[in-house]
């Protein structure tokens, strides 16, 4: 078969690692020949030639094919401009349109990002100094994400090492993901040059550090940990943050800020060793008013102000001590240090609901032991009064957007309409070791 009267498909050998050797597109489909041969025709007839190709996708049975198919082509594209890239930036083809760098041309002319602009030169030079992954990469059997280690490589490893395990890092690229790549480079590195290690152990605490800022909507986090403490924080993280199921709906991002919040309770809760037990505090200073009228905002101390939805939920598990506010009511006695949920009740709770959040289709572990009548309202600390809470549906209940019944304990949204699942069917569930109760106990 002859595409554009120069060259014949048909006569094509390849050395490609046999892992990438997979179902190819029909001769008809195959682009990589288009894309190699692109000089053989104008810029219009290999776009056309291209269009044509993605069209006759459809006819692929099953998707999977179709997906395969796309994906080769798309990295064998990738990999001509990459090489196009490489062979402007000798030509200085740019300079004739107007451009002082080949990445400014690309970012003007196809209105890619800087990232991506870096992206092709970079791949460029490293497909001209690895000239063996030129054919895999041309095949599609690599993306550039994989060359990219590869350029890693040849400049943290050395090129002359980086020859020496060509086929395997080949290999590797041919059969799997660019992360799996990268791990092998980065091994690779730490054989040839072991002292580095002990260095970078060295350069990374010097470089510790940690700042948590107040910002308008919370708090900005960033900062900078050693291998040591970061893998402790990651084990921790990881530990406190598994999915509680196959359906846990929350995203990674979310398990990990609730596995944090519940490590960061449990300190302030029991203290650490060296405190004696004695546990840190946050403080709020409240207004009476605001305390028992549910109006106003309240002060975190080393914050700033804070909404009262926000601070209804600060203070729904919070031990209150006498403060001196101003205003008529004077001195204040909160000091009810019993309105916390007892060791023995909150026990109770969580095996009254199977250690998951009471709220309807969440299966996330309660975290917070939640007052139904708000303890602010007069609610007792009775565990005919307290509920088990994961800390979003905890945060939504004193957002106003969950509302929980004080007579029935069925949950609604902020417009009274019952959520699927707030059901006695629901309750009895969640209360196997009480089978009469159809739903939570009814508050006194």
């Amino acid at each position: 078969m002859c595409l554009g009267g120069c060259y014949d498909h048909q006569g094509v050998t390849s050395s490609v690692p046999p892992a990438v050797r997979r179902k190819r597109l029909p001769p008809s489909l195959d682009v990589r020949t288009l894309v190699r041969y692109y000089r053989c025709m104008s810029s219009g007839d290999l776009a056309q030639r291209l269009r044509d190709t993605a069209a006759l996708l459809d006819a692929f049975a099953p998707s999977t094919d179709a997906l395969r198919a796309l994906e080769e082509t798309s990295n064998a594209i990738d990999a001509a401009q990459a090489q196009l890239t490489a062979e402007m930036s000798e030509t200085l083809e740019h300079e004739g349109e107007g451009y002082s760098s080949v990445k400014a041309w690309l970012r003007d002319q196809l209105r890619v990002s800087s990232r991506r602009a870096n992206e092709l030169v970079r791949s460029g030079v490293t497909l001209k100094q690895i000239p063996e992954a030129v054919e895999l990469a041309s095949a599609g059997g690599m993306s550039l994400e994989h060359v990219k280690h590869l350029s890693y490589a040849v400049t943290h490893v050395g090129p002359g090492h980086t020859r020496d395990l060509l086929p395997e890092l080949l290999d590797v690229a041919a059969s799997a993901e660019p992360a799996a790549l990268r791990q092998v480079v980065r091994t690779l590195r730490d054989a040839v040059y072991p002292d580095e290690l002990d260095q970078a152990w060295i350069d990374g605490m010097a470089r510790e550090d940690i700042q948590v800022n107040p910002v308008p909507d919370g708090w900005h986090v960033y900062g900078f940990l050693n291998s040591t403490t970061g893998a402790k924080l990651t084990t921790l993280l990881q530990s406190l943050s598994a999915p509680q199921g196959a359906d846990d709906p929350r995203t990674s991002a979310q398990r990990r800020v609730d596995g944090l919040e519940r490590l960061l309770d449990s300190v302030l809760e029991n203290g650490l060793p060296g405190d004696k037990g004695v546990r840190p505090h946050l403080a709020l200073t409240i207004d009476a008013s605001t305390l028992m009228d549910d109006a106003g905002a309240g002060e975190l101390v080393g914050f700033g102000t804070i909404g009262i939805r926000q601070l209804q939920e600060m203070i729904c598990e919070a031990d209150i001590t006498p403060v001196a506010v101003g205003g008529k009511d004077g001195v204040l006695d909160v000091g009810r240090s019993s309105r916390l949920a007892t060791p023995r009740q909150r026990t109770a709770v969580l095996a009254r609901q199977g250690h998951e959040c009471a709220s309807p289709g969440c299966r996330a572990p309660v975290v917070h032991i939640h007052h139904i009548i708000w303890w602010s309202r007069g609610g007792p600390t009775d565990l005919a009064n307290l509920i088990g809470l994961c800390p979003r549906c905890h945060r939504a209940v004193h957002a106003g957007a969950l509302v929980i019944d004080p007579t029935t304990h069925e949950f609604t949204d902020r417009h009274g309409r019952l959520l699927p699942g707030a059901d006695p069917r629901h309750h009895k569930r969640r209360l196997p070791t009480h089978p009469p109760a159809t739903r939570l106990p009814r508050a006194s």
